[in-house]
């Protein structure tokens, strides 16, 4: 029990500057030593004893305004080449939990995160990130409003988009683990000033006990978590330099198909070997340059398992290809307004990304690949993205964006603003889109306002937004339109006693209601509306659970169902008329699991009555999912999930639609940059033929004979795996070789007459050469 105090006093005893975070002294000034260490996770070179200390942590989750209940010293010096961090966490309660990890697949280990404001904006700070072993994990935090851009990332959680070059290495001891850090300045962005302030924050979460702890004394009663960050100061004769890295790929996919036979038993392969490279050019400490010349994607892992139980909306899949991560939050626009998986394939791609002064300043320009349109023309498509910081937190941006091809042109310019006052924040937005195709022009805008409060045990977030009926973002996720909706949002918070059994429960109730455009300036009915509301549990250890119940009732937009028409034997061609006004009432339950150290799981359903749009009938919903993630070993990582979605005809009770997805992942980590993965996901579905819910005669479209099509019942059942083994010793430099088959079979998960209909075989090999101008 003598050691870690033993070892604190022989680190910190000749320690001058100290800054105790819950005492208020959050202006660090760190010493500029002319010195060399060897990252190697161990704090024992003369430079850590000169280096200020951070102590005096704070608990911030499940509840704040706690002295931490474990111990952490961070120290702090810079070169004139780099930042080192020098990190001992203390775990006197519990095993440190931890594995020998790819990059940035750390989220279920201890960790501790280091975040820097380097433009001391109060709204956005790099993060880095590593486990007791040192694996790192890297990318942004923004709270500058909406989604980041393809990442699908809310205002305040990390993006771990972005990949740095830096160093890092770390060990574990019995009184907890030890990890050293060394963040190059040619790594990061910050202003051209002869004496620099950052925003820094240093935030500890450990998962036996579920608590997230604070440097600074970070309070939940405020609308701004970055804000309430403490600063480096005095930061000054730092050399950044240009940056130029040339990183050629070079790629060969094979594909498989079955064919040419009636029994589809032959098979027929093609290759399609590609070269093709990226260029980064840091221009000084605040711009970098990208460009791009037929980049390769096949290191992106498959999409998550998501399921569309309201199948009248596309789904949203988060952007991970590495070119278009580059400088990912300078795009952030409220509404997902750029959105770049839009850039399907490009041929080339050119984006600058930087800051003047506290604007930033975000540009791109892609020419799209010509299997992207019916003519096979190339698309064009740009993106200027112009935002202003102002006062504490607050900014103004503007944004435009056009693409054109194929005989389409849409183009779209629009403002929006975030004021940050305290525990409030307001955030409007207005943007007008044009669109013309076939010598047709379509123009209709969107608009938002938002109030929100965040108080520790009170909050409310209330929200109207509109989108006309002919609005279009060809570059952007607008998953509806033609419709205004309103939202207000209540949040009620109590925290028990550290340690208690039960430590905080959180409840949420909202009100929503939904009007056709041109409805609601009509002063006609809502067409949708729905009250909801859900408790949620936190329980001592990390344990979570919660329920959801949800009242709702839907009117059906006659335009969405035009052209369908009812197979009636006596009256032919009658038109399909939606039913009226349906109520439903559906109820979530959701419980998970602390991260142990060998595993962790949730499990969740929702079950209740329903409606399904695609014929406006009543259904019974039975929707459920389950995760088990096992770590038999630091290096073996096996993540099971299933998730499941069915609809069951209420007047008829036969199961009309249902998506069955099981889902395997191994992944064998042999060293830091080697590792051997394999996904296996099998997928079944199943649509019935559509019917009208008022007489049961089947629903169809008008054939070029002006006889009835009917609709008809859709199955698939397929099985896809896929392997991977993966050198990446650092970010750009890889080598790839994967293999991936897709087996069909006829009934749902019976897994007897799998048959092979088609696989690929692909390698890749990269490297990054770096040079310091």
């Amino acid at each position: 029990m003598l050691l870690p105090f033993l070892a604190a006093f022989q680190l910190a005893a000749p320690q001058q500057n100290v800054y105790n975070g819950r005492e208020g002294q959050l202006r660090v000034s760190p010493p500029r030593l002319e010195a060399t260490v060897s990252i190697d996770g161990r704090l024992d070179e003369p430079a850590w004893q000169q280096a200020a200390l951070l102590t005096g942590f704070s608990l911030y989750q499940p509840a704040d305004g706690r002295p931490a209940p474990d111990s952490t010293e961070v120290r702090v010096w810079y070169s004139a080449t780099a930042m080192h961090f020098g990190i001992r966490a203390y775990e006197p309660h519990g095993a440190v939990t931890y594995t020998v990890a790819e990059r940035d697949r750390i989220t279920s280990d201890d960790q501790i995160e280091i975040h820097l404001d380097t433009f001391n904006e109060r709204n956005r700070a790099l993060v880095f990130i590593v486990n007791p072993l040192g694996i790192q994990a890297d990318g942004t935090k923004s709270e500058g409003g909406g989604f980041i851009p393809g990442a699908n990332v809310m205002p305040g959680s990390n993006d771990l988009s972005a990949d740095f070059v830096w160093e890092s290495k770390g060990h574990v001891e019995e009184w907890g683990y030890e990890v050293e850090v060394r963040i190059p300045f040619s790594s990061m962005r910050y202003p051209i000033s002869r004496e620099q302030q950052w925003g820094l924050q240093i935030d500890r979460r450990v998962q036996h006990s579920g608590y997230e702890e604070t440097w600074t004394p970070a309070r939940r009663a405020s609308a701004s978590f970055i804000g309430q960050s403490g600063w480096l100061v005095g930061l000054n004769g730092m050399r950044h330099g240009q940056v130029l890295e040339f990183n050629p790929e070079a790629t060969n996919t094979t594909n498989g198909v079955a064919c040419c036979t009636p029994a589809g038993r032959d098979w027929k392969y093609s290759s399609d070997p590609n070269i093709g490279g990226n260029l980064r050019w840091t221009v000084g400490s605040n711009f970098v340059l990208n460009g791009t010349v037929k980049p390769d994607f096949s290191q992106v892992e498959a999409d998550a398992t998501q399921i569309a139980a309201d199948q009248r909306f596309a789904l949203f899949y988060p952007e991970r290809r590495p070119f278009f991560v580059e400088g990912v939050d300078q795009f952030n626009v409220p509404n997902t307004l750029v959105y770049t998986r839009t850039i399907v394939q490009p041929d080339a791609a050119v984006k600058i990304t930087g800051k003047l002064g506290r604007a930033d300043v975000a540009v791109l320009s892609a020419l799209d690949s010509k299997l992207t349109t019916q003519t096979r023309d190339r698309p064009i498509a740009d993106v200027v993205r112009l935002r202003q910081s102002f006062g504490e937190q607050s900014l103004v941006g503007l944004v435009y964006a056009d693409r054109s091809g194929g005989g389409r042109e849409n183009r779209m310019f629009g403002a929006d603003s975030r004021f940050v006052f305290g525990k409030y924040y307001a955030q409007f937005q207005a943007v007008g889109a044009e669109t013309r195709v076939n010598g047709k022009t379509m123009r209709d805008p969107l608009w938002e306002a938002v109030v929100d409060r965040t108080g520790r045990a009170w909050g409310f977030h209330y929200n109207v937004l509109g989108i006309g009926p002919d609005f279009r973002a060809d570059n952007g996720f607008v998953p509806r339109t033609g419709f205004v909706q309103a939202n207000a949002s209540n949040r009620v918070t109590w925290y028990g006693s550290q340690g208690a059994k039960l430590e905080q429960i959180t409840t949420f109730w909202t009100l929503n209601g939904i009007w056709r455009y041109d409805d609601l300036f009509d002063a006609k009915s809502v067409l949708e509306d729905y009250v909801s509301g859900s408790i949620s549990a936190r329980l001592r250890g990390g344990w979570n659970v919660s329920i959801s119940p949800k009242f709702a009732s839907y009117a059906f937009d006659p335009a969405r169902y035009a052209g369908l028409f009812v197979e009636n034997p006596t009256l032919p061609n009658v038109p399909f008329v939606a039913g009226g006004r349906t109520p439903t009432f559906t109820s979530g339950l959701s419980l998970s699991t602390p991260q142990f150290q060998k595993f962790s799981g949730s499990v969740g359903a929702t079950v209740g009555n329903d409606v399904d749009f695609n014929e406006t009938s009543r259904v019974r919903r039975f929707d459920y999912n389950a995760t088990l993630n096992f770590r038999p070993s630091t290096r073996l990582r096996i993540t099971g999930t299933y998730a499941a979605s069915s609809f069951t005809r209420r007047s008829d009770d036969v199961e009309t639609a249902f998506t069955k997805i099981p889902r395997l992942k191994l992944e064998y980590q042999v060293s830091r940059p080697i590792f051997v993965r394999v996904v296996s996901q099998y997928t079944a579905t199943l649509r019935e033929g559509l019917r009208d819910p008022q007489t049961g005669y089947r629903l169809g479209t008008l054939g070029s004979n002006g006889a009835i099509v009917p609709s008809t019942r859709s199955a698939s059942n397929f099985l896809r795996t896929d392997w991977l083994f993966s050198y990446r010793p650092n970010p750009g430099t890889v080598a790839f070789l994967g293999y991936g088959g897709t087996l069909s079979e006829s009934d749902p998960l019976a897994f007897q007459s799998l048959r092979r209909t088609n696989d690929s075989f692909f390698v890749k090999l990269s490297y990054v050469f770096r040079a310091k101008l």
